[in-house]
C-alpha cells in the first residue's frame, strides 16, 4: 500500500488550560489560556508544521472540548479522521503554570477519559498500513485497553514495513506511582512500569526520551547502565534527550560511554517553560528522521525546536514552522530570550496562522458616521439594521468559506457574536467612529484591556489616517495608539487590521498612503492585514508589493475599499486589484446598504425586504470581483 502519511500518533489527547501569570502557583492564577495538548498531539502538530503529513489516533469527548480539539488539528494541518467522539467520556483536561524556571505545576484531570477509552476496534490496518511512521507513547501503555490498541497498531505497522518509535513520555501519576497533586513529578522508581516498558521495546526502530525516563526503562539511575539495559532488549536508534546540553542518538550495539552516542547543535537560550519542549523537540527529530536526513542534522533540527518551545508560552503552539526553523538556524540567536527577539516572533507568528483566507467578499457595517443615515441615529435601530445586514451576508454566504462582516464592538457585539460559527471572516472594528478623534469604545479602553474579551476568531480592525505634514502632534498620538494596539493585539493572539483613511480627499494619494505602511513598518508594526482604498494605477500597485516582499511577505493581504463608488466605476478597480498577489479581497459598505436603510428607517420597507435588497447588492459584488480573479486566472 502507498504510504500516504508519514507519521502517525496514538494516545493522549487534551485540552492544556495554561496559567496566564507567570510566577506564581496554580492557586494564585486569575486566568488560563487554553490549548490542544497531550503528547501525541502535540507532536503531530509540530511535526505537520515542519511540512510532514501527520495524523493522531486518539479519542475526544462529545462536548465543545472535544470539537475544539477536532477543529485545531484541522486547522494545523493534522489528519483526526481517526479522532473518534467518545459517547460516554470527557476530554481531558491539564493545568499547568509557571512558576519559575525549576517548578512548573501540573494537574491532569484524567478519570476516565475519552483518550484512555481507545481501543482494538479504533485501530483501522488500511489505516496504519498507509503511513510511513507509528509513535506510541508510554502512556498509552499503563492500561490493558490502550495497551491492546497501541500493540495492534505496532504489529500492523511492522508487518507493514512501517516504522515505529516509542516516547517513552514518563509520567508517574498517569500510571497510578503518584497522586493527582503531583503531576509535575517526572521519575519516581517503579518495577511494574519498567517490566510493562521492557516487555514492548523491540517493538521499535527509534526510542526517545529524557534521562529519566531511560531510567524507567532500563530499572536504574545510572543513567550509563540504564542505556545499556534498554539496548540489551532493542535494537532501535535509542535518542537520550540532556536538557541544556542537547541529546544523544546511540545506533551501535555496544555503548561503552555516553559520549558514544551522536550529538547535533545546541542553542545556548534561556529556558522559560519546559512543559511540551520534549514533544517539540521529536517532532524535530522526526523532521529529520523521515527525511533521511543524517543524525547529526535531525538532531539539531530536534535541538533547535526544543529550544523554541522552551522559550514560549504553551505547547503546540509554541513550536515552530519550517520556515521558521530554517530561520533560526540560519540566522542564530541573536536574544537568548528568544520570545523577545521581534524578527523570530514575527516569523513564528506569520508562518504559523491557521486557516486560510482568500477572495474575499466582505461587507462592512462597523460605522454609520459617514453616511447621511447616521444623523440622529438611534441605538436600537442601528443595531437592528446591523443584524439585517448580517442575515444578508449569511444568506449570499450560505455556509461558504471567503465571505465576512466588518462590525464595531460599540453597539454591535450582538451582531459580531452571532456572525462566530458561520464560517464568516469576522473584522470587530474598536473605535467608536472613523474620525480623526481616535476615540475608541470604551469596553475596549485605552489601555486595550478589553481586547482579552475578543473570541480569537476576531480580526481587530483599527482606522488610521494620512494627516498633513502639519499634524505633527495628531500624528505622533495615532503611532504611539498602534505601537501599543499591534502588541496587545499580539499578547491576546488576535489579528490586527489597519485601515488607511484619507482625511481630505484630495490629500491621501497613492505615494502617501504607501509613505504611510513604510511607517507602520519601520515603527515595528506587522499588521496581519492591511485595507486601502482600491487605487487603478500599475505603479502603485507594484510599489505596494515591493514594499511588503521586503517587510513582510507572509502578510495575510491586503483588502481594497470600495467606499461610496457605483459598481460600474468600482469594475475596472476591482480587475487591477485582483491581479495583485497580496490582494485579498474587497470591502464594501454603504454602496451596498446606504439607500435600503434610508427605506427601512422611514418604514418604507419591511425588514425582509431590506434583506433581500442588501443581499442583491452585495451578490453584484462578490459576482464582480469573482470575475476579476477569474480574468486573473485566465491570465496566469
Amino acid at each position: 500500500m502507498p504510504k500516504k502519511i508519514d507519521l502517525i500518533t496514538i494516545g493522549r489527547s487534551c485540552v492544556d488550560l495554561y496559567g496566564t501569570q507567570v510566577g506564581g502557583r496554580l492557586e494564585d492564577m486569575r486566568s488560563f489560556d487554553k490549548y490542544i495538548g497531550g503528547s501525541p498531539t502535540n507532536i503531530a502538530v509540530g511535526a505537520a508544521r515542519l511540512g510532514l503529513k501527520s495524523a493522531l489516533i486518539s479519542r475526544v469527548g462529545n462536548e465543545h472540548m472535544g470539537r475544539f480539539i477536532c477543529e485545531q488539528l484541522f486547522a494545523e494541518g493534522v489528519n483526526a479522521k481517526h479522532v473518534n467522539t467518545d459517547p460516554k467520556r470527557l476530554t481531558a483536561l491539564v493545568m499547568l503554570g509557571i512558576r519559575d524556571k525549576d517548578q512548573f505545576p501540573l494537574i491532569f484531570f484524567r478519570e476516565n477519559c475519552a483518550d484512555m477509552a481507545l481501543c482494538e476496534e479504533d485501530i483501522d490496518p488500511d489505516f496504519i498500513a498507509s503511513a510511513r511512521c507509528i509513535c506510541a507513547t508510554g502512556t498509552h501503555l499503563s492500561n490493558p485497553l490502550v495497551e491492546a490498541a497501541t500493540l495492534k497498531a505496532l504489529r500492523l505497522a511492522r508487518d507493514n514495513d512501517s516504522k515505529t518509535a516509542l516516547d517513552i513520555d514518563y509520567r508517574p501519576n498517569l500510571w497510578g506511582v503518584a497522586g493527582h497533586s503531583d503531576g509535575e513529578n517526572r521519575f519516581i522508581k517503579s518495577k511494574k512500569v519498567t517490566s510493562k516498558l521492557q516487555s514492548t521495546l523491540h517493538l521499535f526502530d527509534l526510542i526517545v526520551g529524557t534521562e529519566e525516563e531511560f531510567h524507567i526503562a532500563g530499572g536504574t539511575t545510572d543513567t550509563l547502565q540504564a542505556i545499556r539495559n534498554v539496548r540489551s532488549k532493542t535494537d532501535a536508534v535509542l535518542i537520550c534527550k540532556q536538557g541544556p546540553m542537547g541529546a544523544r542518538a546511540f545506533i551501535n550495539k555496544n555503548i561503552n560511554n555516553l559520549d558514544d552516542g551522536i550529538s547535533g547543535s545546541a542553542f545556548p537560550i534561556e529556558v522559560f517553560n519546559v512543559l511540551g519542549a520534549g514533544d517539540g523537540f521529536i517532532s524535530g527529530l522526526f523532521k529529520g528522521w523521515l527525511n533521511n536526513e543524517d543524525w547529526q542534522t535531525a538532531l539539531t533540527y530536534a535541538n533547535a525546536c526544543g529550544a523554541l518551545a522552551v522559550s514560549r508560552h504553551g505547547c503546540a503552539p509554541s513550536y515552530p514552522s519550517w520556515e521558521e526553523l530554517n530561520f533560526f538556524l540560519n540566522r542564530g540567536v541573536k536574544n537568548p530570550v528568544l520570545r523577545k527577539d521581534s524578527d523570530l516572533e514575527q516569523m513564528h507568528w506569520s508562518t504559523n496562522r491557521i486557516n486560510e483566507w482568500s477572495d474575499m467578499k466582505i461587507l462592512s457595517c462597523d460605522n454609520f458616521s459617514q453616511t447621511e443615515m447616521s444623523n440622529d441615529l438611534d441605538k436600537r435601530k442601528a443595531i437592528s439594521f446591523k443584524h439585517l445586514c448580517l442575515k444578508s451576508i449569511s444568506e449570499v454566504s450560505d455556509g461558504k468559506p471567503s465571505y465576512g462582516l466588518i462590525c464595531d464592538t460599540h453597539i454591535g457585539q450582538s451582531i459580531l457574536s452571532k456572525a462566530v460559527g458561520q464560517n464568516l471572516w469576522i473584522g470587530s472594528s474598536i473605535e467608536l467612529s472613523a474620525n480623526e478623534s481616535l476615540d475608541l469604545d470604551p469596553e475596549i479602553g485605552e489601555n486595550f484591556g478589553g481586547l482579552s474579551q475578543l473570541p480569537h476568531n476576531y480580526v481587530v480592525k483599527f482606522s488610521c489616517f494620512c494627516y498633513l505634514e502639519d499634524d505633527q502632534e495628531l500624528q505622533l498620538e495615532q503611532e504611539k495608539r498602534v505601537i501599543k494596539l499591534f502588541k496587545e493585539c499580539r499578547r491576546n493572539r488576535l489579528e490586527f487590521l489597519i485601515e488607511i483613511i484619507s482625511l481630505n480627499e484630495n490629500y491621501c494619494p497613492d505615494k502617501e498612503t504607501i509613505k504611510l505602511i513604510q511607517k507602520f513598518y519601520d515603527l515595528g508594526i506587522h499588521p496581519d492585514w492591511w485595507m486601502i482604498n482600491s487605487f487603478r494605477t500599475n505603479e502603485f500597485w507594484q510599489n505596494i508589493n515591493d514594499l511588503i516582499i521586503k517587510k513582510d511577505k507572509h502578510i495575510r493581504g491586503i483588502l481594497v475599499k470600495g467606499l461610496d463608488l457605483p459598481l460600474n466605476n468600482l469594475i475596472s478597480h476591482y480587475k487591477i486589484a485582483a491581479k495583485q498577489h497580496f490582494v485579498k479581497g474587497f470591502v464594501i459598505e454603504n454602496t451596498v446598504y446606504g439607500n435600503t436603510y434610508n427605506e427601512w428607517i422611514a418604514g418604507n420597507i419591511t425588514d425582509n425586504k431590506a434583506i433581500q435588497e442588501i443581499a442583491n447588492k452585495y451578490k453584484m459584488h462578490c459576482s464582480a470581483w469573482q470575475q476579476a480573479c477569474s480574468e486573473k486566472s485566465k491570465a496566469k
